[in-house]
């Protein structure tokens, strides 16, 4: 790699108590120093799974079986193939229950998403062709703009390991330092059951660094908790460069003020406003992570405090307490949220009280205002999976709204009890890990005049005549944040609301019509069998009486 020797660099380091601590270091070329050189010849590749695992116990499952073998079955393959450690790791990090776990899209989207909004990063996967064909079309869908790589596999490929000596194949080829800063390898459902080894791929090749992960559907609940996956293991890689050495200045340069990284996807307009909060105390918002280069992860652990927007990056909450960074929950929503979490960050720093009441005093009078001026009335039942749902809830509260339900479907943290408790005080039912019957029971029961949810909460309501409205689109896709989100919600949610009675209308329009024997496109009269539903319905009550009597015995 050449000398950059139009910028400057700095030096992060840890002190005897395990903190980062960063040294202004203008000659120092701002590099990996410690990283090594691939090796000009490939090494052979070791043992890929244990001695018990036959190819045999893999090609039946990961093959035969696929993706539709069931989760317990491609769980159990995988810890046969040697992955119980990255298994167990995960259920502690992204615990389910009371059910299995919510309904969620492929997780590995999530994931996927995180690299391909990063500059300079490449994506390969590595899983079943129907299942790269998907998280491709919806990854372009969401205008990804970037080329997936796919690394094919057969049952030969599989079984024997040339899949693996594919892949690395592949990451070879794409190593090009000119153009990357890193290569992402994601094992999806039958490569992870099949124990694909990518901890055996170097780590980095000409200064490309390589990071493969894990992300199968039967150990990852949600899409939002694979964005943890992915950020925290680069947020990893990059602690270890921090402590191997001198590393890139990040391009926004550093901050001349201590600063707070924010832990969560968020709407680009809440960070700056969360600056602004920060600034009479005088602190400044650090990067957002996930992030969108590299070189913005050394920035994110250079930060005095954390403040976890989203609560469920449990990983990446992992790697900062490691670097000796705090953890501050909510986030800086409404007029309490505000208050509250403007006075954690404050006690997180060490700041003086009478600078703590300064920046509140600089924001709530005019979140206040804001919130009376655009009030919102009416009952709203809120779920959804992003992970800012209990925030979106406390802030239609302070305007007005009842809501007497909120769903989520990631897990219960530390970092959001602040929340669920200043709603339940609300008289709000927080339910974690909710399920699509969880959310659509408590919206039929409720009848709200609004109901904001997932795609088939949203068509459930409507089918109803309830208005209703998609939140990842609709709602997290607005300002939060101060001042600017305390009015950003009511014009949508009023205008919704006010659409009531045109939903009866269309609803009694339609009466009957796409349901039962009318479901479909009919030219005339649908062809009725009423013998042959007989038929069925005595055949479905014959196989649970007998399925009864097997448990008798």
């Amino acid at each position: 790699m050449e000398r950059d020797s139009g910028r400057q660099g700095y030096e992060v380091s840890y002190d005897a108590d395990g903190a980062l601590t960063v040294v202004e270091a203008p000659d120092v070329f701002m590099s990996v120093a410690a990283a090594p050189k691939a090796p000009t010849e490939r090494p052979q590749i070791p043992e890929l799974r244990p001695a018990d695992v036959t190819p045999a116990d893999v090609q039946a499952t990961a093959l035969e079986g696929g993706c539709s073998a069931g989760a317990d079955t491609m769980r159990e393959a995988a810890r046969k193939a040697g992955a119980s450690d990255v298994l167990d790791q995960y259920a502690a990090d992204y615990p389910v229950g009371p059910h299995d776990k919510p309904q969620s899209m492929c997780p590995a989207f999530g994931s996927l998403r995180v690299g391909l909004r990063m500059k300079r990063v490449a994506t390969i996967l590595s899983g079943s062709a129907c299942c790269v064909y998907g998280l491709s079309f919806v990854s372009h869908f969401y205008g990804a703009r970037r080329s997936v790589g796919y690394v094919p596999f057969n049952s030969e490929t599989l079984v024997t390991g040339k899949l693996f000596e594919d892949i690395r194949e592949a990451v070879h080829d794409m190593a090009d330092p000119a153009k990357l800063d890193a290569i992402i390898v994601t094992n999806l459902c039958v490569p992870t059951a099949s124990g694909v080894p990518l901890r055996l791929l170097p780590p980095q090749i000409d200064g490309v660094r390589v990071v493969g992960i894990d992300v199968p559907g039967f150990g990852i609940p949600t899409h939002a908790e694979a964005k943890d996956v992915l950020a925290g293991a680069m947020l990893k890689y990059a602690r270890e460069e921090i402590k191997a050495g001198p590393v890139q200045r990040p391009a926004s340069g550093k901050s001349d003020r201590p600063t707070v990284s924010l832990l969560g996807e968020m709407f680009p307009a809440d960070p700056m406003m969360i600056g602004a909060m920060l600034a009479p105390m005088g602190l400044a918002a650090g990067p957002v992570v996930p992030c969108r280069e590299w070189r913005e992860l050394y920035a994110a652990l250079d930060c005095g405090a954390v403040a976890a927007i989203h609560p469920f990056y449990t990983a990446s909450i992992r790697e900062f307490e490691a670097a000796g960074r705090a953890i501050v929950g909510s986030a800086p929503v409404g007029h309490d949220g505000t208050a509250d979490w403007l006075a954690n960050i404050g006690a997180a720093f060490g700041i003086a009280a009478d600078q703590i009441a300064a920046a509140q005093n600089a924001f709530l009078p005019a979140i206040k205002s804001a919130l009376a001026a655009a009030p919102i009335k009416g009952t709203v039942t809120l779920s959804g999976y992003e992970g800012s749902e209990l925030l979106v809830a406390r802030l239609l509260i302070e305007s007005g709204a009842h809501v007497p339900y909120v769903g989520t479907a990631c897990p219960k943290t530390p970092w959001s009890a602040a929340d669920a408790d200043w709603l339940r005080a609300k008289g709000v039912t927080v339910k974690y890990r909710a399920s699509l019957e969880d959310d659509c029971a408590a919206m039929e029961g409720i009848r709200p005049d609004l109901a904001i949810g997932t795609t088939p909460v949203v068509q459930k309501a409507k089918e109803l005549g309830i208005p209703a409205l998609y939140f990842t689109n609709l709602i997290s896709a607005r300002p939060l944040m101060g001042p600017a989100g305390a009015g950003s919600l009511a014009e949508v949610i009023n205008a919704a609301i006010g659409n009531k009675d045109r939903m009866a209308d269309m609803r009694a329009f339609f009466e009957g019509v796409g349901h039962g024997d009318t479901a479909g496109v009919w030219e005339g009269s649908p062809n009725l069998q009423p013998r042959f539903r007989e038929l069925n319905a005595k055949k479905l009550e014959k196989a649970a009486r007998a399925a009864k009597a097997e448990q008798m015995i």
